[in-house]
Formats: structure tokens, sequence, C-alpha cells
């Protein structure tokens, strides 16, 4: 028996146009009307997802910045995992040619959540983001002058090919941190975020896993790009989404329909209620 899904946000409960379709809310409630405790488990910070889990019932709980923060939708943190703000800086001075596509994200709901340097806010990938959240953003020359807190992650964005090398050379040094990757290839745009070595998507889903008092074959994961591989290894039961990335899409794991076509509702009915 399914006990809590873990679900990731773009890509998964969220359609093309960043929108939710109506059927995955209603299966989410009906989910949760049967006693399965439902997370959602995404790279966005707290403050970018709260508006879409206005939606749901207010009992879920929102595994944000990649599995960093965990809150309540009350505003409660459960679980904060910050990146030490010296291996911060030892990761931003091993990587400095990439400044321009690289930002500091503090665990703040306001002002100076996301901190830069000389990235620049006109790129395509970028600018919807800069025009949604401004009012979060701010401007710190250098940026390690920033650092006077722990952040809940580096983060480094920018075109596919360019950010894949990046992501390569920052796992061959990654002992003191974690690093997830998210890709649109379509957009020629990807995500690379590099957190606490305990502040992954599976590690948290596995937290909450266990606060519940529940086994792995009581969990199913749903997601669509790579920075879900680990909460879908973890996960009892993973379904991947059939807008996925080919590389989880080659797992051989349960598959479910496209995410502009209610995918997730399919999946938690199909895969959760009828069990």
């Amino acid at each position: 028996m399914i006990r809590l899904i873990g679900i990731d946000v773009d890509g998964t409960l969220l359609d093309s146009r960043g929108q939710m379709p109506p059927a995955n809310i209603d299966a989410i409630r009906e989910a949760v009307e049967t006693g399965i405790h439902v997370a959602l488990v995404t790279g966005r910070s707290y403050p970018f997802v709260r508006p879409i889990a206005d939606q749901l019932p207010s009992s879920i709980t929102l595994i944000v910045s990649n599995g960093a923060v965990e809150r309540g939708m009350d505003g409660s943190t459960l679980a904060r995992r910050l990146l030490d703000r010296d291996v911060a800086r030892a990761v931003l001075h091993s990587t400095r040619p990439f400044r321009h596509a690289a930002a500091l994200v503090f665990d703040r709901d306001a002002d100076r959540q996301v901190i830069f340097e000389t990235m620049d806010w006109e790129h395509p990938g970028r600018k919807a983001y800069w025009s949604r959240n401004q009012s979060l953003i701010a401007q710190s020359v250098p940026l390690e002058d920033a650092l006077i807190e722990d952040p809940i992650q580096v983060m480094f964005n920018g075109g596919v090919e360019t950010m894949r090398s990046l992501v390569e050379a920052l796992r061959e040094d990654a002992r003191a941190f974690a690093v997830s990757l998210t890709e649109y290839v379509q957009r020629d745009f990807s995500l690379i975020d590099v957190t606490a070595p305990s502040a992954t998507k599976g590690r948290a889903l596995a937290w909450r896993a266990g606060q519940l008092g529940l086994a792995r074959d009581e969990v199913m994961a749903v997601g669509d790009n790579f920075n879900d591989l680990e909460m879908l290894e973890f996960a009892g039961l993973p379904v991947v989404m059939e807008n996925s990335v080919a590389g989880l899409k080659e797992r051989g794991w349960a598959t479910t329909g496209h995410h502009d076509r209610a995918g997730l509702a399919d999946a938690i009915r199909r895969f959760a209620l009828a069990r």
C-alpha cells in the first residue's frame, strides 16, 4: 500500500504553461482523503512554490530547493540542510569562469533571497524568472561578500552543453556538497544546484518517510528530470512522466502520461489509489 507520494513540480505537477491541471488537483485531494501523505519535492525555493501549493490540501508538505528545506503549509520549518558558507565560497572560487551564470540562494522569504554578481537577466531562459521575482533578487560584487550566512545553494544556469561540462567538473570534486542537474533540452537551458551533501530530493524524501514511520515500499515518487533521479531510486514505486528526459525513461520504471495531459493524476489513480 502506498502511504507517501513525493511529487516533482515543474514537468510533473504543472503542465508546459506552468499551470496545474484540475485533474491533478482532484487526484491529490483524493489521495489525501484516503490517508496518503503528499509531499511536493521541487528544485524551487519556498516562496516560488508556495502559491502553487495553495490549490492543494493544507496537510501536504513542501520539500523545496532540491531537499535543502522542508516546510509545512503553515510556513513552519520541518527541516533545514544548508550549505556551509566556506564550501560555497570554495565552489565560487573554483568556478570563477562561470560567474556570469552563478547565484547564491538563501532561506529567506523576503528580499535578497537570490544574489547574483554579473548574470544577464535578458537571457531568454532567465527573463521570465526575473520579471516574476525581481523583488527577491539582489546584486553583490563580488558575490562572495553575500556569504554572511550559510546559503541553501550555489546555483548555475545556462546552455545545456555548457552546464553539462560544468556539472562534470563539479562532480569530480563533490566531497563536501551534492550536485543536481535539471535539463530543458528543447529550450537549451539547464540548472545546476550545489547543495549540502544531505540536501537532495532522495535523502529528503527518505527523511520524510522515516518521520512517518514508513518503509520504502510504501513510498511512490513521480518525476521527469535528472534532479528527480535519487528520489525515484529511493521510492519503492518510481513513476516517470511521458515527457521525462531520456535518461529516466531508459530505467525501466513505471511510466505515466504527459504533463500536458494530467499524467500525474493518472499515476496517482493507477498506482496509489487503485491499490
